[in-house]
């Protein structure tokens, strides 16, 4: 228990200092942000501040803190550590710096910054990598309900698809408080007391169950045993650093109404999934007391059926199992409908398509949900292989741009390296770990390892050699 409050505290912390620390580099300003200048009231609309902060929670976690937090957990308590770092050091900076970045260029998509700190070719290269991820993302979310609900209802499943395609156009094409506004709160606060709830019933010991203390040992299960270095960093995924949250920092960038909101938005809502992934990590290793009792319930449930059981044994069958179900159903519809809005506002930046009209977003919408709706009825077990993959590869990309940004924007001053020391680190792992992990080209770790060190430092060396002194100055 003491290990679990000591890193719970250390997150709070985290936002109040080291949040505080990279707002003040950025210096937030009271000038009028696009929500006011761009008022469309379809993506530009000023929303309350406590709205943006549940609709930017819910757009980012889903179930990405819970599921990617009890396969972390398969590898014990030390998976604390990464959390609570890479929450801090580089989850949080990642995403306040893509929402910053956006705020100070207009509420432009993530591949728009990307192309004006890195060049053209890398422009060219995420539009088309960001589009191509987010389309999927909103697929395999459409997939997962849909079984999930038809194994409940009994209801065919190419109903719930045709149901929940549905609600994922009216949420792509809809103004963004029409939907989004309106629900996400509710799903928001949901999530945390699904969260919370679990934590309370771990710390005062509900069923007998007892929290374990910080082991510094690889405990995944001896059978099968995993490296922590680098398969662990990219598992937990979302609940430490996710390249898909800049995706969605941009949308809420859109309504934001002061940049000062920023660091409470941005970096609070990374802090708050760090605390939700968290929880999860420690009630897998908790509810079923041991790495191994973790592995063999995935393995026979899957992480839906895990979920169901730790809420159910922890809240009761009443209000936990009602949780569970929202959990696994509602947090993944609510992740695809904002993919796929914000893939339609990239094509609407990358193309100049004003989207003032509901014209204009239906030709841009209808063809993104077809495509979503058709590629589910493939089998996406081999490309959510390299999910995560592409996903902590994003955030190695975000962190370089937030690096050229910063290099240039804080003249004379090392406040580039809050994002290049975790540029620098996801370069190592996300290299390392295709080189090494069976869906790359599984070598061996005395080449794996060089070979990250030698990436990371490529890329350090092109980051200054052929983008810092071309710098375009961002537009206040």
């Amino acid at each position: 228990m003491i290990t679990f409050l000591i890193a719970l505290f250390a997150l709070i912390c985290g936002y109040l200092i080291y949040g505080k620390i990279v707002e003040n580099i950025f210096q937030p300003t009271d000038a009028p942000t696009p929500a006011l200048t761009k008022n469309d009231g379809v993506d530009y609309i000023p929303l309350p501040t406590w709205k943006v902060f549940m609709i930017q929670l819910l757009n980012i976690a889903g179930l990405g803190p819970i599921f990617g937090a009890l396969g972390g957990a398969l590898w014990g308590p030390v998976v604390y550590f990464w959390i609570v770092l890479g929450t801090i050091f580089a989850g949080a900076v990642h995403d306040y710096l893509s929402g910053m970045i956006s705020l100070r260029e207009g509420g432009k998509s993530i591949s728009e910054i990307v192309g004006i700190q890195l060049g053209d070719t890398m422009l060219s290269v995420m539009r088309v990598f960001t589009v191509v991820l987010l389309v999927l993302v909103g697929a395999v979310f459409m997939t997962g309900p849909a079984m999930l609900l038809t194994k409940l209802t009994g209801v065919e499943m190419l109903i719930w698809l045709s149901i929940i395609g549905f609600y994922y156009f009216l949420a792509t094409l809809l103004p963004i408080d029409t939907v989004i506004a309106k629900f996400y709160p509710i799903f928001g606060v949901c999530l945390i007391i699904m969260a919370f709830g679990i934590m309370l019933g771990m710390l005062f010991g509900v069923g007998g169950h007892t929290m374990p203390e910080m082991q510094f040992a690889n405990l995944y299960p001896a059978e099968e045993q995993l490296p922590i270095w680098p398969l662990m960093f990219i598992t937990v995924a979302c609940g430490a650093i996710s390249g898909f949250h800049s995706t969605q920092s941009p949308l809420m960038a859109r309504c934001i109404k002061s940049e000062k909101l920023a660091r409470p938005v941005f970096f609070g809502a990374m802090v708050m999934e760090g605390m939700i992934a968290l929880i999860w990590a420690a009630a897998g290793v908790t509810f079923y007391e041991s790495t191994g009792g973790l592995a063999a319930a995935l393995k026979s449930a899957g992480p839906g059926g895990a979920v169901y059981e730790i809420c159910v044994g922890f809240m009761g069958s009443g209000i936990g199992a009602t949780l569970a179900m929202f959990g696994v159903i509602a947090c993944p519809i609510t992740t695809g409908d904002t993919a796929l809005r914000a893939s339609r506002l990239i094509i609407s930046d990358w193309f100049k398509v004003a989207q003032d009209t509901s014209k204009k977003r239906v030709i841009l919408a209808l063809p993104i949900i077809v495509i979503a709706v058709v590629l589910t009825q493939i089998d996406f077990s081999i490309i959510w292989r390299y999910f995560s993959w592409l996903n902590q590869t994003l955030a190695m990309i975000i962190l370089w741009t937030g690096t050229v940004y910063l290099y240039n924007y804080k003249k004379n001053s090392k406040a580039y390296f809050i994002a290049m020391i975790p540029a620098i680190f996801m370069s190592i792992v996300t290299f390392t770990y295709i080189l090494q992990a069976k869906e790359g080209l599984q070598l061996s770790p005395t080449i794996t390892y060089p070979a990250g060190i030698a990436f990371a430092i490529f890329c350090l060396i092109l980051c200054f050699k052929t983008r810092m002194h071309k710098f375009k100055s961002p537009t206040a």
